[in-house]
């Protein structure tokens, strides 16, 4: 796969962390930033770019980290074609792709240790979209994107 990669500075140590194990497990990664944690970043700049990859396609899937992943969720949500999820834990994150087919992954930095990092990121790109009745509820979501805000 193909997979969008952002960060934020709080989430920077963690993004160099799964780059690494998505070269490991043969996916193609693209960085979309930040490049250090030596400063201060608005986290839309980056999380903007990489859910505007997924959404059009061009890449497969996204990863996320910032701080406690709720800012990085809220601007990828935003962008049409995404559905992104912020998980806290192994639950959470199997259910995003098996019944909402999740294809961003929101991290917190701040909030998960380093192992459960590594075993958040290999279930979610291990786990397959269960389909039946869960996609009729994914189309009514990607529906609400193109209906008139009231």
């Amino acid at each position: 796969m193909k997979i969008a990669l952002a960060s934020d500075h709080r989430g920077f140590d963690f993004k160099k962390r799964v780059t690494s194990m998505l070269t490991q497990m043969g996916h193609t990664v693209v960085d979309f930033g930040t490049t250090t944690d030596a400063e201060s970043v608005d986290y839309p700049d980056f999380g903007i770019k990489a859910a505007r990859a997924v959404g059009s396609g061009k890449c497969n899937r996204g990863i996320l980290i910032c701080g406690t992943g709720i800012g990085m969720s809220l601007v990828a949500n935003k962008v049409k074609g995404v559905r992104a999820a912020l998980c806290h834990n192994l639950y959470t994150v199997e259910m995003s792709r098996r019944h909402n087919d999740s294809n961003v992954l929101c991290i917190g930095a701040d909030i998960v240790d380093e192992e459960l990092l590594e075993q958040k990121v290999k279930l979610w790109l291990e786990t397959p979209f269960d389909g039946g009745r869960h996609a009729r509820r994914v189309e009514k979501i990607m529906n609400a994107e193109n209906e008139e805000v009231i």
